[in-house]
C-alpha cells in the first residue's frame, strides 16, 4: 500500500453536523436510469399484445345458435348452466380476444340482444360463437 494514506486509512467515515444522513433509497435514486423516452416501453408491449380477429359464422352455425337460444329462453325458470364463448373486442386495437366461461342464464333479452347471467353481467348474443349446455 501507499504511505502515503496511512495517516487517515483506519478512520471513521465522516459524519455531517448539519446535513442528516441520506437514506438508501434516497441514495438509490441518483444513480437510477432517466427515462429520455416516458412511455415508449409501454407503447411497445402494447404493440406486442396480441389480438385475434372476430371469425364470422357461417349460416349453419348462426341457425345451430339461434335453436340453442330459442331452448335455452324456454327452460330460464331452471337456471341452466351454460359453457358460453364469445368474443370481446380490444378496447385499444383491431381485434379482440375469445372468452370460454361456465355461466348461469337467468334472463334472455331479446330486443337488446343479451344475455343477463347470474352474476349480473351481460354477454352481447351477436359476439357469442358457441353455447353448451345439458338442454342440448
Amino acid at each position: 500500500m501507499n504511505d502515503s494514506y496511512d495517516d487517515i486509512i483506519h478512520l471513521p467515515r465522516p459524519v455531517s453536523r448539519t446535513h442528516p444522513p441520506m437514506s438508501r433509497h434516497d441514495r438509490a435514486a441518483q444513480f437510477s436510469p432517466f427515462a429520455a423516452l416516458t412511455g415508449y416501453g409501454d407503447a411497445v408491449r402494447e404493440t406486442q399484445r396480441q389480438t385475434s380477429p372476430r371469425q364470422e359464422l357461417d349460416e349453419y352455425e348462426k341457425e345451430e345458435l339461434d335453436w340453442k337460444l330459442a331452448v335455452l329462453m324456454e327452460n330460464l325458470s331452471g337456471q341452466p348452466q351454460v359453457l358460453v364463448t364469445y368474443f370481446v373486442p380490444d378496447e385499444r386495437k383491431s381485434g379482440g380476444r375469445y372468452v370460454t366461461r361456465t355461466c348461469v342464464i337467468q334472463k334472455v333479452l331479446s330486443f337488446e340482444r343479451v344475455l343477463i347471467t347470474g352474476d349480473g353481467s351481460s354477454i352481447p348474443i351477436d359476439d357469442i360463437t358457441a353455447l353448451d349446455c345439458d338442454l342440448f
